[in-house]
C-alpha cells in the first residue's frame, strides 16, 4: 500500500549538526538546566528564524528516559519553535564492545566502541516534530554488521582482517544510527531517513573509517532497493551527516556521487558547503535529500556562515503539500 501523498500547504524539514556532545554522560543535561550557554541560546534562535516543522539533529548526547533531548526541547521553546513530538533510539556510539576495535592494541578506549564515544549514547541522533510520529513503525537498520552488507569495504592490513576477525564478527555497519521514521500528517505520512556516518579520517593506511564511511553512505541505497527488507515508501526525505564532500577532502567519494546521482532522490542544494572548519576550509557534509515524487519549493542553509552554533549549518527545505 503507498503512503498518501502530501496535500495543503507548505511543510518545512531541516537538518542539523548541533555539535553539543559532552565528555561524560549527564553533563549535557546539567549544562541545559544551568541555562548558561550562550550556544544554546543562539541554537533556539536561529530555528526560531527557520522554523522547522520537523528537525533531525545529531551531536546530542542520549538517554534512555530522553530526559536530555526533552530539556533541549524545551530550552528551544522558550525562544523557538514548540516540538511536542520527539524520537531518539539509543545510537551506536559508545556501545562497549569489550574488543580492540580500533587496532590500537587496548581494548576499553573510545574507538573501541560500536561507533567513537567515550560513554554510551555520546553524540547521538534525534528526531523533534510538530507532527506526531510514528515509532511503533519506525525501522532501525544500526544492528546490520559491517560484514553483512553486500560488497562490504572490509579493512584488511598486511593480508588479515583488521583489527581482527573477532572484531569484524561483531563490528556493527552504522557509526550512530541507520533509521525510517514516519511522521503523521493530517493527510498522510512523510517518513525521514536519519543517519550520521563516521568521518572519513582519524585511522590509519587500512582506510578503516574510510571504508565504513562510503558504506554507511551506501546502505542508504541498498535500503532503497529492498536488501534489508521492505524498501521505504515513498514520500521520504533522507536526512542527516554524511561526512564526505563530493569534490574536496578525505574519502572515497563514489560513494556520496552515487547517493547524489541517485533518481529516487533529489539534491535541492547542490554544491553547497554546509559546515567550515578552520584546517579544511568550507565542506559539504550534511545532506537533505527530499524523495523525487516530492515538490521543492524552496531550500536554504542557515545561519549564512558558521557563527556562534559551531562549524554546522542547518540544511532546510519547503515541501508543497498539494
Amino acid at each position: 500500500m503507498l503512503a498518501a501523498p502530501l496535500h495543503a500547504g507548505t511543510l518545512r524539514v531541516a537538518t542539523w549538526h548541533l555539535g553539543l556532545a559532552r565528555d561524560g554522560p549527564g553533563l549535557l543535561l546539567r549544562d541545559i538546566g544551568r541555562d548558561d550557554d550562550p550556544r544554546l541560546a543562539a541554537i533556539a534562535a536561529h530555528l526560531a528564524a527557520i522554523s522547522p516543522d520537523i528537525l533531525v539533529v545529531q551531536g546530542v548526547d542520549h538517554d534512555h528516559d530522553l530526559l536530555t533531548l526533552t530539556a533541549l526541547r524545551d530550552r528551544i521553546a522558550r525562544d523557538g519553535p514548540r516540538y511536542p513530538h520527539l524520537f531518539a533510539l539509543r545510537p551506536n556510539r559508545g556501545w562497549p564492545t569489550g574488543l580492540d576495535m580500533d587496532g590500537d592494541g587496548r581494548p576499553g578506549g573510545a574507538g573501541d566502541a560500536q561507533g567513537y564515544g567515550a560513554f554510551s549514547g555520546q553524540g547521538g541522533m534525534a528526531i523533534l516534530s510538530r507532527y506526531p510520529l510514528d515509532s511503533a513503525a519506525a525501522r532501525d537498520w544500526s544492528a546490520v554488521l559491517w560484514r553483512d552488507l553486500p560488497g562490504a569495504l572490509l579493512p584488511r592490513s598486511e593480508g588479515r582482517a583488521f583489527p581482527s576477525e573477532a572484531a569484524q564478527a561483531v563490528q556493527r555497519l552504522s557509526t550512530t544510527g541507520h533509521w525510517a521514521v514516519p511522521v503523521i500528517l493530517p493527510e498522510g505520512r512523510l517518513t525521514i531517513l536519519a543517519f550520521h556516518a563516521t568521518p572519513p579520517v582519524f585511522d590509519g593506511p587500512e582506510d578503516r573509517n574510510g571504508r565504513r564511511n562510503a558504506d554507511e553512505i551506501r546502505l542508504w541505497q541498498l535500503i532503497l532497493d529492498g536488501a534489508f527488507g521492505p524498501a521505504p515508501e515513498p514520500p521520504f526525505v533522507l536526512a542527516g551527516v554524511a561526512n564526505l564532500d563530493p569534490a574536496r577532502g578525505d574519502g572515497r567519494r563514489d560513494a556520496i556521487h552515487a547517493l547524489l546521482a541517485d533518481t529516487r532522490l533529489q539534491d535541492p542544494l547542490p554544491g553547497q558547503p554546509t559546515a567550515t572548519w578552520p584546517g579544511t576550509g568550507p565542506l559539504r557534509v550534511s545532506v537533505l535529500l527530499p524523495s523525487a515524487d516530492l515538490t521543492v519549493t524552496g531550500a536554504g542553509l542557515h545561519p549564512s556562515e558558521a557563527d556562534l552554533t559551531g562549524p554546522h549549518r542547518m540544511l532546510w527545505v519547503d515541501l508543497a503539500r498539494e
